[in-house]
């Protein structure tokens, strides 16, 4: 029974109150969560920062997940059950990972509380603002208070879009450092007030460093672009700047940053465009190669994810060398993966 959060039972016993944890699979209208007073947490972001990856991967596979299974779901899996505190769980069920379903099922039958919300394969205004009302009457809040969350938000994302303007148009911020400011827009870290300081903060040294020749400029290396899921190994970014390549453009992540001009919700989460097909991504990532000034792209996929189906489309589309890396459960540049990207890079220089 779909009941308003603030009442709701979690399956362990207790009834969560306002300022409840909302655990998120994927970037999700998080206005909404916070508009009813209560706090987004990424599961993914949780997982890949984990001391302890590989542990709640295990886990996982001890319960039944097979190993032939994703990376993520399983991870995400191990968090959830980690996490003792997390009323409810918003599972995409549509415009994300079909694995997804396998994951909300099981969870729900070990009791904990599932918030389903689906993107419209098709992009429908009507379709994501019928799925929009849905997810407000589930959390009790109306749509006023969304909006005034989200003008809230948004002053929050345009200093994250200040520093990939920064990482692209000046190059002084490196591939990783974006990556990572971009994709903790999901949840803003739980504390949108403390991640605007922090990205304030961050802004403030860039500029800093840049006058004193801390960092070496983008443009004095081959400017890559990242696109896919972002990484289960972070330690490609650094390993590209080792090489002198830096990755000025983040596909999702940016996307997960919502970079647009709309101040109608909806509207909002029907640009992004994560969620739907890749033809309508490639639309983003084509105009992004050129604003961009990229020399390849590197395009991550997850073993055994369905998008690994969707390179065969991508490789076709785009006219700059494209090398497609597939990683599975290691958090590290394995020395197969680093030699296949030393070459990429020696490729690009020629």
């Amino acid at each position: 029974m779909n009941r308003v959060l603030p009442h709701l039972t979690c399956g362990r016993g207790d009834i969560m109150v306002a300022m409840a944890k909302i655990g998120i699979t994927t970037t999700v209208p998080i206005e909404v969560i916070y508009a009813a007073g209560h706090v987004p947490v990424d599961l993914n972001n949780v997982f890949v920062s984990h001391p302890a990856c590989e542990r709640l991967l295990e886990e996982a596979e001890v319960v039944g997940f097979p190993r032939s299974f994703c990376a993520w779901i399983k991870g995400i899996y191990g968090v959830v059950k980690e996490m003792h505190d997390l009323a409810a769980v918003v599972a995409v069920t549509q415009g994300d990972c079909s694995n997804t379903h396998a994951l909300m099922e099981t969870l729900q039958s070990e009791g904990v509380e599932v918030i389903p919300f689906a993107y419209p394969y098709e992009r429908e205004y009507e379709l994501l603002a019928v799925q929009m009302e849905i997810f407000m009457r589930r959390l009790g809040v109306d749509k006023d208070r969304v909006d005034e969350t989200m003008r809230r938000l948004d002053a929050v994302r345009a200093k994250a879009h200040e520093i990939d303007r920064l990482t692209w148009d000046e190059g002084l911020v490196k591939g990783f450092e974006n990556h990572l400011y971009l994709v903790s827009c999901s949840d803003m870290e739980g504390d949108p007030a403390s991640f605007e300081a922090r990205l304030e903060t961050f802004t403030h040294e860039v500029r800093t460093r840049a006058g004193q020749g801390g960092l070496r400029n983008a443009d004095e290396m081959i400017r890559l672009g990242y696109v896919g899921v972002p990484p289960l190994a972070p330690a490609l970014y650094d390993f590209l700047e080792d090489l002198g390549a830096r990755v000025v453009y983040n596909e999702t992540q940016r996307q997960f940053s919502l970079p647009f001009a709309t101040q109608d919700v909806v509207e909002k989460y029907r640009l992004y465009s994560y969620p739907y097909s890749i033809f309508y991504r490639l639309e983003d990532i084509r105009a992004e190669i050129e604003r961009r000034r990229l020399a390849g792209v590197v395009h991550y996929v997850q073993s055994f994810c369905f998008r690994q189906v969707e390179d065969i489309i991508l490789r076709k589309s785009l006219d700059i060398p494209v090398l497609t890396l597939e990683l599975d459960r290691s958090t590290h540049i394995d020395a197969r993966t680093g030699t296949r990207l030393e070459s990429f890079v020696s490729m690009l220089e020629e």
